[in-house]
């Protein structure tokens, strides 16, 4: 029988909700989803799929087809079309437990907003007032950074764990580099061109990797979903521990 993550999506469908609001970021965190316990996460998962699409549908089927074919940690970006609406209805399917982040977060108000619609995790996109409302709130945050310096500034804030951005710009020498320089932190590299960089990511010390297009093609915009499947299955294969 088809579950909530197997059934096909109709364009438009909402799942039911209570009250008509998703879980809060608030009452997510509370079951498990602590800092620690996203770090644990990372360091197991050891990948994030990375969702932004033009059509709000489409990502939201590729963030259920992401999480049915075992991504445990999903990233919708807020650059997306109606990505709150899009975390919104991605909580509803997947329940309380799964980890489903927003990124490109800028603003405090974007945190609350993210928050609001079910995400338990936030993706800065720096060291700002992002960082300062997650923090605040006691939402775990991957913040944006690709310096040494911006590093130390957001680890100094709070920051859960860094997101190296772009991770393409010095490549796995330059990952394996800020490693040595920060051995306890949490650095999770984005913008690899294919799966074996990735993999290279990782090899070099990274905690985990994101991955956007290069991993979810043009599912989100409406496109292939079986390419989807098969990417997925590559690069879960290449990021094995």
């Amino acid at each position: 029988m088809p579950t909530a993550l197997t059934a096909p999506i109709a364009a438009g469908h909402r799942p039911p909700t209570r009250g008509g609001r998703a879980p809060s970021c608030d009452n997510v965190v509370r079951e498990g989803h602590s800092a620690q316990a996203l770090r644990g996460a990372l360091r197991e998962s050891r990948l994030i799929g990375i969702v932004r699409g033009r059509d709000a549908d489409a990502a939201f089927r590729t963030v259920l087809t992401l999480v049915e074919h075992g991504l445990d940690l999903v990233e919708v970006s807020l650059s997306g079309a109606d990505a709150l609406d899009v975390i919104h209805r991605a909580r509803q399917a997947l329940g309380v437990r799964a980890w489903l982040g927003a990124g490109a977060v800028t603003t405090a108000g974007d945190v609350h907003r993210a928050a609001d619609a079910g995400a338990n995790f936030i993706v800065t996109t720096g060291a700002g007032t992002a960082l300062t409302e997650a923090v605040r709130r006691r939402v775990p945050v991957l913040a944006g950074a690709s310096t040494p310096e911006e590093i130390r500034r957001a680890d100094t804030a709070g920051a859960t764990a860094l997101r190296v951005v772009p991770g393409s710009v010095g490549g796995a020498s330059y990952l394996r580099s800020l490693r040595g320089r920060f051995p306890r932190l949490c650095l999770v590299p984005s913008g690899a061109a294919t799966a074996a960089e990735a993999a290279a990511f990782l090899d070099a010390g990274a905690c985990a990797v994101g991955a956007g297009r290069i991993l979810t093609g043009d599912a989100a915009d409406g496109g292939d979903l079986h390419a989807l499947r098969s990417q997925v299955a590559r690069f879960r294969a290449e990021c094995a521990a």
